[in-house]
């Protein structure tokens, strides 16, 4: 049996911009075992924007978490980390799940003086209860829903499933970034998404994204760069946008602004692959020729 115990929660000395809840994850690469997950990828982007950042995750004690701990951390104990393997060439990836760390329910999630401006549910392996969002009726609610479409077989092959469910959870939230892939590219699917929720982003790997807002959709290209590894790319591209429209309330700006730090991320590996300071201060004025 799994130990549930909770490490004590760190002191939290100012209140929190942004508060993100999924597994940190140990990935399995050709040059060893790098920390990953919509947790660290999306973490570091949301401190790198200049936002005061927390995670709640659940890990074992031996994963390496040092590249994160400069944020505000609450770690559940488990005796595994959630273990991926990863294998992209820029349009298809394969990925492998091995192990799995505890999942995090309403109970693991303290309690906050003052709620975060941002709360993003990031799963990666179905692990984060969706009624999570019940304890922040004042901050902007935000979900990428991809581990909620997650499962395995024997082989340990991630596999796509269903999220019973998803439309109700998806009407307590404010924003949802999936990629095509989430869904199987299912259109039918998607329409049904964007009615359930005010905005609604479906990205599109290399070529942009779509981005809903009630009833109305714009196509947001991306540039044209030398692709490297594009893993993390969808979880930067949703933090960036989500910070760009807390500060803006315009969806198709924040579009525009995520779009181009995605597209920068996969020039780079894994968690180098996360926003640099000139990168967003060129996407704040640079526009994308259509």
């Amino acid at each position: 049996m799994q130990n549930t115990s909770i490490s004590s929660t760190p002191v939290q000395a100012s209140p929190l911009d942004y508060l993100v809840i999924g597994h940190l994850t140990a990935d399995l690469t050709p040059n060893g075992v790098r920390l990953g997950g919509t947790a660290a990828f999306s973490g570091l982007t949301a401190s790198r924007l200049g936002l005061r950042t927390g995670i709640i995750t659940s890990c074992s004690d031996d994963l390496d978490t040092s590249e994160v701990e400069g944020l505000w951390l609450k770690k559940k104990k488990s005796v595994w980390s959630t273990t991926f393997e990863n294998i992209s060439d820029g349009i298809n990836r394969t990925q492998y799940l091995f192990h799995k760390a505890e999942d995090l329910i309403k109970s693991d999630v303290p309690g906050f003086k003052e709620q975060p401006k941002i709360v993003h549910l990031g799963p990666v392996a179905d692990e984060v209860d969706p009624n999570i969002l019940d304890l922040f009726p004042g901050s902007l609610k935000c979900l990428t829903p991809q581990g909620w479409f997650r499962g395995t077989n024997r082989e340990h092959h991630v596999l796509l499933q269903s999220w019973d469910e998803g439309e109700k959870y998806l009407a307590k939230a404010d924003i949802a970034v999936i990629s095509q892939e989430d869904v199987q590219k299912n259109e039918d699917q998607i329409a049904k998404m964007a009615q359930s929720i005010a905005i609604l982003v479906v990205t599109e790997n290399y070529k942009g994204a779509r981005v809903y807002w009630h009833s109305d959709a714009r196509f947001i290209n991306a540039p044209e760069v030398k692709y490297l590894d594009d893993t993390g790319a969808g979880d930067i591209f949703a933090t960036a946008f989500f910070y760009r429209y807390l500060y803006t309330k315009d969806p198709w700006e924040a579009g525009r602004f995520a779009t181009l730090l995605a597209s920068w991320s996969v020039t780079r590996k894994h968690l180098d692959s996360v926003p640099l300071i000139e990168e967003i201060t060129k996407a704040k004025i640079e526009f994308i020729e259509n």
